[in-house]
């Protein structure tokens, strides 16, 4: 996608996402036959609801076909949230997986798996867990230390605080609808 056109459908589609409390993490244009497919990525604080891309589709299709700036070439336009596997690449992703376990790759080459305490504008703390029955050890991460990061999967994860606090605000909103 050229910058200008990235440009452009940022320039169009950011009001809207913003107006839904959401950030816009991403636009893609990829080609899929003859026509294209226009993938827009969101997030926030509290997650995305299907609800909430299915709106902001909506909006965002109206938008695009009162513009131009997809041109005339047909186009498939999908409102998703990023997937598990997103490389955390801002201080806002971070924010948002504190409590989970990260795998990231630092600049000097070591590979560090730890689970993120904390967060501010420097860097993280983290737990490191402890191997072959020790002890977890905590750790300062500066961003500046860190060449690629991603939250890892875990499927057997024990229940914590924030867990808890979590599903408690679900269920609210469950009771609430």
């Amino acid at each position: 996608m050229s910058t200008t056109q990235s440009e452009r459908l940022r320039g169009l589609l950011e009001p809207l996402v913003a107006a839904r409390d959401l950030d816009l993490e991403e636009i893609e244009v990829t080609p899929a036959g003859k026509r294209r497919v226009l993938r827009i990525v969101v997030d926030s604080d509290e997650g995305v609801q299907l609800d909430d891309c299915a709106a902001l589709s909506r909006e965002a299709s109206q938008v695009l076909d009162d513009s131009d700036a997809m041109g005339g070439a047909p186009y498939t336009l999908e409102v998703t949230s990023p997937g598990a596997d997103r490389p955390l690449t801002e201080l806002r992703h971070y924010r948002r997986a504190v409590g989970r376990l990260i795998k990231a790759r630092l600049h000097e080459g070591d590979e560090l798996i730890a689970r993120i305490t904390a967060v501010d504008d420097a860097g993280l703390d983290v737990e490191v867990p402890g191997v072959k029955g020790r002890k977890p050890t905590t750790r300062r991460v500066a961003f500046d230390e860190i060449a690629k990061a991603r939250v890892e999967l875990e499927f057997n994860r024990k229940s914590d605080k924030r867990d808890a606090q979590h599903e408690e605000k679900i269920d609210e909103n469950q009771e609430e609808a």
